[in-house]
């Protein structure tokens, strides 16, 4: 009976360990998400231009320049975390992120600013507001993903790495659902015209005020022992170099991130956009789809990072990134021939699986190729380069059913991802295999 209880005890102390290390994750994931679901909206309220399209183009733009901050994050917050520690890196990464949240969420319109100052030179101040807080959420999340992702893998019992890394991205599937169950309900409540008037901000305002709750939580997190066992802890110095001379590693990671990023964002933020503007779905009907990807993505990422325990990570990375290949252009095909709510769930239910069998096994085999003392800062520089082109996708997607007018074409862009991913994937596993021979010799 004490072995029972005891046992019984510890599952519950991960379990309390998962929800608190993820809680930041959800936050910055939420306001993510919440920028690429209003993105027509905002782009409204904050962009005015000569065309629906010039508007919406400058507005994903913004959402996409966040990314461009990530890199410079993962650097400096990474370098941070890898010396100072994973818990008070973790709280510093929330700090500024929460920082972005609140700038966005308050920032008064493009003609609100004309009026208050009577200039239409002042208006462009709300734009670039609105610009200031993508940068900070950006150079937050820069490490925000990856701390997040080492410190699981550091906590995790024995054997069960994957599948307690697999909660980093699990974490933000919820942030999907609550993100599109507040549109949802939005949608049933207030017209049109309210949403894209003040509606849209009511996800924002709720985003602040669950700021103070994850603060209290994040707090009570204990660094880890691996972390606290390493008797020298590298200056900012020693990391940039390891890092310069793991450059290959850092390409490889970035690559194999790509199939995960552009997959994410083209399943989730983009999804809004794209049933609404070029499916010509009603609102409703998209969100409930973008409510089932996340459940799906919810279920999917723990399985196959569990799975990835027993079997390993390169036989699953290999194959989903060859089915990704292999179908995801076909499938939006199928799905733009005849649009329709059913069609769109079976599309991205089936993009929902690829996506999330891959990155079940890819979070955990990139803390795994990263050498150990420079893991948070080259683990989290991988991803955000990575993401930095990913997070372009709802723009590049856009643009590219603009200029080539096939609505189908996002399928590619996901397509040429994942030949990224099975590249990095033959790369680095073929490394790890040759530097594992060499230390046994």
């Amino acid at each position: 009976m004490t072995s029972v209880a005891a046992t019984s005890a510890k599952q519950r102390s991960m379990l309390g360990m998962v929800i608190r290390v993820t809680s930041g994750n959800f936050l910055e994931m939420f306001d993510f998400f919440l920028y690429g679901f209003y993105a027509k909206y905002i782009a409204a309220t904050f962009f005015p231009a000569s065309s629906d399209f010039a508007s919406l183009m400058q507005a994903l733009v913004v959402f996409g320049a966040g990314f461009l901050m990530r890199p410079l994050g993962a650097i400096i917050l990474g370098a941070y975390v890898d010396r100072i520690g994973r818990r008070k890196g973790l709280i510093v990464t929330l700090s500024i992120m929460a920082l972005g949240t609140v700038l966005i969420a308050f920032v008064p319109s493009y003609q609100s600013m004309v009026t208050l100052t009577g200039s239409a030179t002042f208006g462009i101040l709300a734009p670039l507001l609105v610009l200031l807080g993508r940068l900070l959420q950006g150079f937050s999340a820069g490490v925000e993903l990856g701390g997040v992702s080492v410190y699981l893998a550091e906590m995790a019992t024995p054997g069960n790495k994957g599948f307690y890394v697999a909660w980093q991205s699990a974490s933000q599937q919820l942030a999907t659902v609550a993100a599109a169950l507040i549109g949802f309900m939005l949608n049933q409540y207030l017209s049109q015209t309210e949403i894209g008037q003040w509606g849209w901000r009511i996800p924002f305002f709720i985003g602040c005020l669950i700021i103070p709750a994850i603060f209290m939580i994040r707090r009570s997190l204990e660094e880890t022992d691996e972390f606290l066992a390493r008797k020298v802890h590298p200056t900012t110095a020693q990391i940039f170099s390891t890092l310069v001379a793991n450059w290959n590693v850092v390409l490889g990671g970035m690559m194999m991130v790509m199939m995960t990023t552009v997959s994410f964002y083209l399943i989730t933020a983009y999804t809004p956009t794209f049933g609404e503007r070029e499916l010509k779905l009603d609102a409703s009907s998209v969100l409930i789809v973008t409510i089932c990807i996340g459940l799906s993505n919810f279920v999917w990422l723990p399985v196959w990072g569990a799975i990835s325990d027993r079997i390993g990570r390169k036989p699953i990375l290999i194959a989903f990134t060859i089915l990704t290949i292999l179908t995801a252009y076909p499938a939006m095909q199928w799905l733009v021939a005849s649009p329709s709510f059913g069609r769109m769930l079976v599309v991205e239910l089936w993009l929902s699986f690829l996506y999330g069998s891959y990155n079940g096994a890819m979070v955990v085999a990139l803390t795994e190729v990263v050498p150990a003392h420079v893991r948070a800062s080259g683990f989290s520089l991988a991803y955000s380069l990575a993401t930095t082109l990913g997070g372009f996708s709802l723009a590049i997607c856009t643009w590219l059913i603009q200029v080539t007018g096939d609505k189908a074409a996002p399928g590619l862009w996901m397509s040429a991802a994942a030949v990224c991913g099975l590249l990095a994937t033959l790369y680095l596993f073929h490394k790890k295999q040759v530097e594992s021979r060499l230390a046994r010799a």
